[in-house]
C-alpha cells in the first residue's frame, strides 16, 4: 500500500481557490483543516482536553505517534530494580537522585513522586520484563530479605 505524503501550509487571509485548484491538479487532496481566531479570554482553551505524554515515551519526530524515551526508560528500569529489592520509597528516591535522574520538571525525586510513578511502572512491567536489558539486569540483581 502506498504511503501518504503530507505537507502543512500556513495561510494568511482567505483561502485562494486558484491555489487549491493547483494543488489538486498536482495530486494533492485536503485531509484536514485547522481554524484559529483571536480571543479575549482562555475559557475555550480551558475546555480542551490535554493529555500528558505517558512517562517512558515521547512524541516522535514526525509528531504522529509516541516512541520510547531512552532516559525515562532507564529511570523506570532502575526504579524497578530498587523496588524488587524491597527498598523503601524514600531510599528509592535517594538512589535515583544519586544516579542523576530528574523528574520531567527538572527536580529531584522524592518518595511521593516515586509513589505516583508506581501505576506507570506497573503498566510497563510486562514490557520491561520481556526486554533483553531486563534479562541482563536481573542477572546482576541481588535480592535483599
Amino acid at each position: 500500500m502506498a504511503k501518504m505524503q503530507r505537507i502543512r501550509e500556513s495561510l494568511e487571509g482567505n483561502i485562494n481557490p486558484e491555489h487549491l485548484k493547483q494543488r489538486q491538479e498536482a495530486g494533492w487532496r485536503i485531509v484536514g483543516v485547522e481554524w484559529g481566531r483571536e480571543t479575549e479570554d482562555d475559557t475555550e482553551r480551558a475546555s480542551m482536553t490535554v493529555q500528558d505524554v505517558p512517562f517512558g515515551t515521547r512524541v516522535s519526530g514526525d509528531c504522529e505517534h509516541l516512541e520510547e524515551n531512552p532516559s525515562e526508560m532507564q529511570f523506570l528500569l532502575s526504579m524497578m530494580e530498587l523496588i524488587i529489592q524491597d527498598i523503601s520509597l524514600t531510599k528509592v528516591a535517594e538512589e535515583l537522585n544519586k544516579k542523576g535522574f530528574l523528574t520531567r520538571k527538572g527536580t529531584e525525586w522524592g518518595p511521593v513522586a516515586v509513589f505516583n510513578m508506581l501505576p506507570r511502572l506497573i503498566e510497563l512491567t510486562p514490557r520491561i520484563f520481556a526486554s533483553q536489558e531486563w534479562v541482563e539486569r536481573r542477572k546482576r540483581l541481588t535480592l535483599v530479605y
